[in-house]
């Protein structure tokens, strides 16, 4: 008897998972960007905002299944990426207009 690939996710339950709220303009307006369930950590999340993998990043917001919790952190993560700029050999301007956006809420 063949056996059926895993359903259980490889990542662990109780992790932090961070989704970005992407503006495609008034056409088209916001979604929710597609990931990886690997790729949903902040750490991943700070680096691909660095890299200027996101066009129009608006809202992020983070949460814990097995915590039972879930908040916005935009605010959050432009203050890391703020006190990281040293670090950053290049700004890229969607970096800069996310910044800008979440100094004004």
């Amino acid at each position: 008897m063949t056996r059926s690939p895993s359903i259980v996710p490889l990542v662990a339950a109780d992790q932090d998972v961070y989704l970005v709220l992407e503006d495609f303009g008034s056409r088209l307006g916001r979604a929710w960007c597609e990931t990886a369930e690997e790729d949903t950590s902040r750490a991943t999340l700070v680096r691909r905002l660095i890299d200027g993998q996101y066009e129009h990043p608006s809202r992020i917001v983070a949460f814990n299944t097995a915590e039972g919790w879930s908040r916005d952190v935009t605010t959050d993560i432009a203050d890391e990426l703020r006190r990281r700029f040293v670090e950053i050999d290049e700004v890229t301007p969607a970096l800069l207009e996310f910044l800008e956006r979440a100094a004004r809420h």
